[in-house]
Order: structure tokens, then sequence, then C-alpha cells
């Protein structure tokens, strides 16, 4: 399993009802049967010695495999990403990271 890790970095435009009510559930419905399974959004609000959260939002996908997340990207990606100026002008990082058998 892998996890993959989209960071959109704060100050930009973001409009969170429009990410949570429209993006995220086209996420789901588009990526889920082709291996997605979780899709968890946490808003940045904070570093531990209090300054600002250098992200904004960040969502955790959870997928079979770095394949099923690269062939969910390209048959969708169009669709997906092109709803992305909707919601913010951030760039997001992105990150693709492995889950240890342990932590799966």
């Amino acid at each position: 399993m892998i996890l993959v890790s989209v960071m959109y970095p704060a100050g930009p435009r973001f409009d969170m009802d429009y990410y949570l009510g429209h993006h995220m559930p086209l996420v789901r419905e588009r990526w889920s049967p082709m291996g997605l399974h979780e899709a968890k959004v946490v808003r940045g609000v904070g570093t531990p010695d209090g300054k600002p959260a250098p992200f904004q939002v960040m969502v955790l996908l959870t997928w079979d495999s770095a394949d099923a997340f690269a062939k969910a990207a390209a048959q969708h990606g169009p669709e997906i990403f092109g709803d992305i100026p909707k919601f913010t002008d951030a760039e997001a990082a992105v990150q693709i990271n492995e889950l240890p058998e342990a932590s799966a």
C-alpha cells in the first residue's frame, strides 16, 4: 500500500466548502473503484512552536499501489486536476509514500 500526500501551501485562496462539497466527492467517486482506499482531509492549524502551519490543507490518499494511482491519474486526471482552479490558486506539493506493513 502507498499513501499519496497532496499538500496545499498556506497563503493562496482556498475554498474549503467547494473542496469538501464537490472536489473530494469527485475524487472518491472516480478513484475508489480504481484502488483508492481512503481519502482523509486535514487542515493545518499551526506548528508546535506556535507558528502558522506551512500547509493550509492536506489530503492523504491511501492506494493499493503506485501503479493503481498512476492508472487512476491517467484516466481521470484531466477532470480531477482540471477542477483544482475552482477551489485554490495554490500549487500543491505531491509526495508518494510507502506504508510499511506494520503501519498499514
